[in-house]
């Protein structure tokens, strides 16, 4: 396995805080650093009536871990964070208005800090913010951060030549000068971002910051490119959701600071504080460390990373595992085809589509036709196409079945399931699995699904039978039979739905399985558990088939025991 480094990466977490008032500012500057924060950014333009010397004072004199301070203006990022959420209907149009304090928990437009560090920025209207005082208040603040001992001011692009003399670090003064910009939209060509950053540098400044809003996750590669190259310190990231991973793997190629949220204040494409100090631990990262992650979309719901980030860890293998929303399976191999990125899981809804872009595909995942796990084989650099997920959702029924005893009273039969019959409802990557592990367990395959035409396709492949999915409601089952969701019905956050199955059938199954483990209990679990059938949650399947690709991922052998005690303690 590759060696994890012992030196830590110079990488700091940084926390961004939206009180209303410097009394709440200072309560949540204690509370980020118990859960890790190497500091904190201050929104000032949150605080009602603040008074900018009075205030900035009892910052700085009851901070317990430097500080970030920020006054925003204006409109550009924090209502683009505002615009991403309406959009995916998380806020309301009331909450829409910039001129109230929800505008606050969603900025990250912030800055390197380095040990006893402050940092002071106030923005125009057109650069974005809440500030909409005249340019010679602005610069009066800016002149007070300096006198007050602010280490770092943040100057946007278009002002800082007509300020960098002004403002540059003097005998009386240690505060050193950021330049930053945010582009709306990534620029189309890696050589104009280049000329941006060159010419970001060239003001002399100490530090550059570049925000950009990357639409698709291919985007972000333009990012990893810039920030080993730049001839000063880089902070370098994407909003949303889709750049989320340009914050989870700055360390591995040089950024400066990460920024995680603290608990009850979650911002889009910001990482929790305590999953980057608990699950990706980003201080072990180094240039080394193998990129895996898992394909999907949605991809919010991963759990994913709480798993295989500790397990890597454990057994000393340098790697990190993210949560990857792709748009484009073509565009996202094309683009990401370094070394650098060693292997992903494949979630919903590719877990057919993908095996295109494969240039091998093991057996079982070939009879299947679904590929769970893709491992990029070091020797020649091509993808590997495997399917954990057949043995870790078959296992997982047999073995409960064994447990209770449910072997038909035929001890010589290979399996609990041979001669059942196995009712699976859904027949995309995980109903394909879980089809073909049924068949060769013995067991009579009878599928629904939404698409007709897909069910009888994998009906015909397992020498089973299709029905239509709108029968499922009134479809009456053999006594003993097992029951299987293979859809994602009833996942988070849409978990008051389960498949429709007839209330009254429950009880005619001898052991219900979901295939969906946020949360670990569904509604359909909980339905079936009180008819009395045995139950199964994905979260054993998940277990089972994350093991296998540890074991594939890393070359080595999962280690049971510790993997399982962390699935019982944080799912």
């Amino acid at each position: 396995m590759g060696s994890l480094g012992l030196l830590k990466s110079t990488t700091m977490i940084c926390a961004p805080l939206m009180g209303h008032s410097v009394e709440q500012m200072v309560g949540d500057m204690y509370k980020a650093k118990a859960q890790g924060a190497d500091v904190v950014e201050l929104r000032l333009d949150c605080i009602k009536n603040f008074k900018p010397r009075q205030d900035l004072k009892f910052l700085l004199n009851n901070k317990p871990l430097p500080v970030v301070i920020v006054c925003r203006c204006g409109f550009s990022l924090v209502y683009l964070q505002l615009m991403l959420m309406y959009s995916s209907h998380k806020l309301t149009s009331k909450e829409m208005d910039y001129s109230s304090p929800f505008m606050g928990p969603f900025n990250k437009r912030t800055n390197f800090v380095l040990n006893m560090m402050h940092k002071i920025l106030m923005r125009p209207k057109w650069e974005g913010g809440h500030y909409e005082g005249d340019e010679c208040t602005r610069m009066e603040a800016l002149r007070l951060a300096k006198e007050l001992g602010a280490d770092y001011i943040d100057l946007e692009l278009k002002v800082a030549s007509d300020l960098m003399e002004e403002l540059k670090p003097s005998r009386h003064s240690s505060s050193k000068i950021i330049v930053s910009c945010f582009l709306d939209t990534m620029i189309s060509a890696k050589e104009d971002l280049s000329h941006l950053i060159v010419r970001m540098q060239s003001t002399g400044a100490d530090i550059i910051k570049l925000v950009a809003n990357a639409t698709n996750i291919t985007e972000l590669s333009r990012i990893f490119h810039l920030v080993p190259h730049c001839q000063v310190p880089l902070i370098a990231y994407s909003v949303g959701e889709r750049g989320l991973i340009s914050q989870l793997l700055g360390p591995k190629f040089g950024g400066v600071l990460v920024y995680g949220s603290i608990e009850g204040n979650s911002v889009p494409g910001v990482p929790a504080l305590d999953h980057l100090k608990q699950a990706y631990k980003i201080e072990y990262m180094d240039a080394e460390t193998k990129v895996f992650g898992l394909i999907s979309k949605p991809v919010g719901h991963s759990k994913g990373p709480l798993l295989h980030n500790p397990t890597f860890r454990h057994m000393g293998f340098n790697g990190i595992y993210v949560p990857m929303l792709v748009d484009d399976l073509k565009e996202f191999f094309s683009v990401y085809s370094s070394p650098d990125f060693a292997g992903y899981s494949v979630g919903i809804p590719y877990k057919e589509a993908v095996m295109e872009f494969c240039d091998e595909i093991h057996p079982l995942a070939q009879s299947i036709g679904a590929v769970n796990t893709i491992v990029k084989r070091s020797s020649d650099g091509k993808l590997v196409g495997y399917n954990t997920d057949c043995e870790a959702s078959i296992t997982a029924i047999e073995d409960a079945l064994k447990v209770y005893g449910c072997t038909n009273g035929q001890a010589l039969l290979r399996s609990p399931l041979t001669g059942k019959l196995f009712v699976l409802v859904g027949a995309g990557g995980a109903g394909r699995a879980l089809a073909f592990g049924a068949k060769s367990r013995g067991a009579r395959v009878l599928i629904f699904d939404i698409d007709f035409g897909r069910a009888k396709s994998l009906a015909q492949a397992v020498s089973g039978e299709a029905r239509p999915f709108e029968d499922l409601l009134h479809f009456q089952p053999e006594k003993g039979s097992i029951l299987a969701n293979a859809t994602p019905i009833g996942m988070h956050p849409n978990t008051d739905t389960r498949i429709p199955v007839a209330e009254e059938t429950l009880r005619d199954y001898r052991l219900v399985f979901d295939a969906v483990y946020t949360p670990r209990k569904t509604k359909l679990l909980k339905d079936a558990d009180d008819a009395g059938a045995i139950i199964v949650s994905g979260v054993e399947m998940f277990l089972r088939q994350a093991m296998g690709q540890f074991n594939l991922f890393t070359g080595g052998q999962a280690p049971v025991e510790f993997m399982r005690k962390i699935v019982l303690e944080k799912f």
